[in-house]
């Protein structure tokens, strides 16, 4: 099987695309993207765990999701679902939350008050070589500094999903 490969397509303004090709089934992959206890086991950033996961998967469904830091500091977000297209597509809002889900400015974690209270992230899974393709759209982002340290936060997050994919989860899907 061919190695997962990385490619960084470069940004369009306030637009983060990070298109790789994952060695599982689209429908692997679906699976792993969407249920909460795999996606406990890979989001967030590199050596940040992820202690809680809820998903209301429907249109119109809300996600809440926490990563803690090795320090203890736990970083909530939550968005709504606004298309789901199974396997191929996802589309949901992205904000900062506190712990019971209510959106709050990237200010309560320390971080930019200059980041919008709301992005987008649309996932789209084809099925390609045998493989997964996987793109991701962040849209919202403003350009600069806080593009190029989300599309690091991102591609952390995706290294992790990887190892989920390669070590955690059953090859046949029941």
């Amino acid at each position: 099987m061919p190695e997962e490969k990385n490619n960084f397509i470069p940004k369009t303004e306030e637009e983060i695309i990070i298109t790789r090709i994952f060695n599982a089934t689209r429908e692997l992959v679906w699976k792993a993207w969407t249920e909460p206890k795999h996606i406990i086991r890979w989001w967030g950033l590199k050596d940040f765990t992820s202690p809680y996961c809820d998903i209301d998967f429907h249109v119109g469904g809300v996600f809440l999701f926490c990563m803690k830091s090795p320090e203890g500091r736990e970083y909530w977000n939550t968005g709504i679902f606004r298309e789901i297209v199974e396997p191929s597509r996802i589309v949901c809002t992205d904000s900062f939350a506190d712990e019971r889900g209510n959106v709050v400015p990237a200010s309560f974690y320390g971080m930019s008050a200059n980041l919008p209270l709301e992005m987008l992230w649309t996932i789209e899974l084809e099925e390609f070589q045998e493989n997964t393709k996987f793109t991701l759209r962040y849209s919202g982002m403003p350009s600069g500094d806080l593009s190029d340290m989300a599309t690091q936060g991102w591609n952390q997050t995706l290294d992790k999903f990887v190892e989920t994919l390669k070590y955690s989860l059953p090859r046949n899907i029941p």
